[in-house]
């Protein structure tokens, strides 16, 4: 760890973003007749958006529930099909990304909730696509897809040309949680939660608003409260202690040792990592280091992809914005303040930084300090 590292800022090779991902200059804003727009306007009952909400739905439809899985997405899907149970006549939750991280292996287990590879699913066999915590131009596997519900508490993002908007939208980026907004429906249908959905929807509040120290608001503080009381305090306790599998241990650790700190900000690159829940690891734990505020942890991972985790402390940053300039051209970028992420196909990349680590690790250093990153 004592070993002298190279500053962060060098000139580098640039990439070559792919013409079908490029909107633009980088930082350049969507259109803004293309941005999902809310349903319903701000202030309406809890009853009125849960009216909105069924009115979707018929007793024979076969529903597609569709998440990139973290703790909220699960959460938040899990109280689409409380929502939907019986009313429906088929509910399956598919994820745009596999699972290794070990509180969502934890939670997944703890919920007895099998989830589905959105990859290899035929999306034509639903009758209804619903998506929580997310929004269809998150990733290229669902830009293109027609969907009836979606339910996010991202900034509102764009569709991509030619998709048709969804019937019923309800995005509230004020909100620090999705599981906070589906608590909302929750309580105006009625429904007292079960000990697994409480705890699901209490983790999920935890963890996105970073114990209100992120984004949280007074919402999620209700959310947080009505669903204490319904929580297992043992099932919560194993996922938050959900130990880290021995296959990811060797990258921690290596993740760890390349670490770069540089004011305030901690910097690890690795030329490949087992799974992109491994670099959240890294990050996290980066960040408790002391006088880090920024953390990020970037590999490139399979199937040909780099991935870029980025955390940071304190309400004054903006990780997500930051993800979404520096490689939003290149693939899909961005997140909230303190948490964001960027997958970047290689085929996206300049070919001579494909196939050489160093010039790949100057390459990302290159678009943090080349979009508003200190140096």
């Amino acid at each position: 760890m004592t070993q002298a590292r190279p500053a962060l800022r060098e000139p580098v090779q640039p990439g070559v973003p792919a013409k079908t991902l490029d909107p633009g200059p980088a930082g350049t804003p969507p259109r803004p007749e293309r941005l999902l727009a809310p349903t319903l306007p701000p202030g309406v009952s809890g009853k009125a958006r849960l009216k909105a909400f069924m009115a979707r739905f018929q007793s024979d439809d076969r529903v597609l529930i569709v998440i990139s899985a973290d703790p909220d997405a699960i959460a938040a899907a899990v109280a689409v099909k409380r929502l939907l149970w019986r009313r429906v006549g088929q509910i399956v939750v598919a994820s745009t990304n596999s699972v290794k991280r070990p509180d969502n292996l934890q939670l997944l287990a703890a919920l007895g909730l099998k989830l589905e590879n959105l990859e290899g699913l035929d999306t034509t066999l639903f009758t209804r696509l619903v998506m929580v915590d997310s929004q269809p131009g998150h990733s290229p596997l669902t830009e293109r897809l027609h969907f009836d519900v979606v339910i996010d508490h991202h900034p509102l993002s764009a569709l991509a040309d030619g998709a048709a908007p969804p019937a019923y939208v309800d995005i509230r980026p004020e909100i620090g949680a999705t599981a906070t907004i589906m608590a909302g429906y929750l309580q105006a249908a009625k429904i007292k939660p079960g000990q697994k959905l409480a705890t699901a929807l209490f983790y999920a509040v935890k963890t996105d608003t970073q114990n209100f120290v992120r984004q949280g608001r007074l919402e999620d503080m209700e959310a947080f409260r009505w669903a204490y009381p319904h929580i297992s305090h043992q099932t919560l306790s194993e996922i938050e202690m959900a130990p880290i599998a021995r296959s990811s241990f060797k990258t921690v650790v290596a993740g760890l040792d390349c670490a770069v700190f540089h004011r305030g900000l901690a910097f690890a690159f690795l030329e490949r990592a087992d799974h992109a829940d491994t670099l959240v690891i890294v990050a996290d734990l980066l960040m408790k280091i002391k006088g880090v505020s920024r953390s990020v942890a970037a590999a490139r991972c399979e199937p040909g992809k780099l991935v870029v985790i980025f955390r940071a402390g304190g309400r004054r940053q903006d990780v997500g914005a930051l993800a979404a300039r520096a490689f939003g051209e290149y693939g899909s970028a961005g997140g909230h303040k303190n948490m964001a992420r960027a997958e970047v196909p290689m085929e996206n990349l300049d070919a001579k930084l494909r196939n050489n680590p160093l010039a790949l690790q100057r390459f990302i250093r290159q678009r943090l300090s080349g979009t508003g990153e200190p140096n």
